[in-house]
């Protein structure tokens, strides 16, 4: 009897086996395929000829950078894969440095209509961005041509992103659009506190979306929400420089809808804004809804708590008129920490739609100036304020 149950435990212990190894992932190493670790070469043709021979393998497969710097021209990676896809970067991918390779083109690398994707390794993907944001004035220049996102996921499912640096990006880091159960981890961003438009992740017509224990160092919002977005969970990021985290801009079309956005535990440090809604003046009909913000610090920020709906960065627009949007069901909770502004909190709402069910509480936001102290400005908005608030809520009415 113990003779035929060692055998079953070996039978057993081998059926197991047989199946972990059948499960795991081909890796693809695209030093085995012809890839070149001078930073001169370009990989893109053996990108993607590994991502399609991984992404046609049964079970799956990962493509693999190793140690080294690949120089590599834009690339589209698509799906249809027969199985779980990954991208293990463990050295340095390196985007073209001239600007006549980048312009009038919206992305680097770019992943579309793949489901099941990770994105991991350790490595970084240097954008190399300074010669192109001399470029980056489309506020000013109609006939502005689009500078690439480094990365891109469009149509995609299921993914991950993790312990990925970005660097330099010549426009937006990370760009998610139409996508969804999407979970960003463990990233570092970084680009000076003066480079236009490199704004650290956008998130656009996206759903259930993780940003979680990051670092993001940019030149313009540090995350960003187009039209489309909910359901999107922001914890553990430490943002600065950059414009903080923005809802918006929106209602620049009809319809603009953000919703059920939760930013919790997170960290601002010399940024010109911290959590931020901002609409377009005038604007056309929207909704921001069930937004909560809640365990903040702020260390020496601009605008701490803003609500926008006069936007108006631009010559197209009018600031003399008012927003469509609705903001409603917007919570502030536990936000500490210094402004280097007087107007700690500033809700500056549409005299046409007031924002409604808004909530403070226990705001504890110094202002570090010489003179004076901190001011809670309000206008057309519905204030319930609980605990303690430092400054007093909407003390002084905003003029329109």
């Amino acid at each position: 009897m113990g003779s035929k149950f060692v055998q079953f435990v070996c039978l057993v212990f081998l059926l197991v086996s047989i199946v972990k190894v059948g499960a795991q992932q081909a890796v693809f190493d695209v030093m085995n395929h012809g890839g070149v670790t001078d930073g001169k070469t370009d990989n893109s043709k053996v990108f993607t000829d590994v991502w399609n021979q991984a992404c046609q393998n049964n079970g799956g497969g990962v493509v693999l950078f190793p140690t080294g710097t690949y120089f590599v021209e834009p690339v589209v990676l698509y799906g249809g894969c027969k199985g779980p896809i990954g991208v293990q970067i463990e050295g340095t991918l390196l985007a073209p440095e001239e600007l006549e390779s980048s312009v009038d083109i919206d992305h680097w690398i770019a992943f579309q209509y793949v489901d099941n994707l990770v994105i991991n390794g350790g490595g970084s993907l240097d954008g190399q961005g300074p010669s192109a944001w001399p470029f980056n004035d489309c506020l000013k220049n109609p006939q502005c041509k689009r500078l690439p996102t480094s990365l891109r996921l469009d149509f995609v499912t299921n993914a991950s992103i993790d312990r990925i640096t970005s660097i330099n990006s010549k426009n937006v880091h990370i760009n998610i659009f139409a996508s969804q159960n999407i979970t960003i981890s463990n990233i570092k961003i970084s680009a000076p506190g003066d480079s236009p438009n490199t704004d650290g992740i956008h998130l656009g017509s996206s759903h259930n979306i993780q940003i979680l224990d990051s670092v993001i160092a940019t030149g313009d919002d540090c995350i960003s929400f187009s039209t489309g977005t909910n359901n999107v969970n922001i914890s553990g990021v430490r943002c600065g420089p950059g414009h903080g985290i923005s809802i918006g801009s929106l209602g620049k079309v009809d319809g603009d809808d953000v919703s059920f956005v939760d930013i919790r535990n997170c960290s601002f440090v010399g940024t010109q804004n911290g959590v931020r809604v901002k609409t377009w003046a005038p604007s056309e009909a929207g909704t921001v809804s069930h937004l909560n913000v809640e365990n903040i610090e702020m260390d020496n920020v601009e605008n701490p708590i803003i609500i926008d709906q006069q936007y108006c960065p631009s010559r197209s627009c009018n600031a003399e008129e008012f927003s469509k949007v609705q903001i409603k069901d917007v919570k502030f909770k536990n936000i500490w920490g210094t402004s280097s502004t007087k107007y700690v909190v500033t809700l500056k709402c549409s005299q046409t739609s007031p924002c409604q069910e808004i909530e403070l509480t226990d705001i504890n936001l110094n202002y570090n100036g010489l003179e004076g102290s901190g001011v809670s400005a309000c206008s057309n908005v519905e204030v319930e304020a609980y605990g303690q608030q430092t400054p007093p809520a909407c003390t002084e009415k905003i003029m329109m």
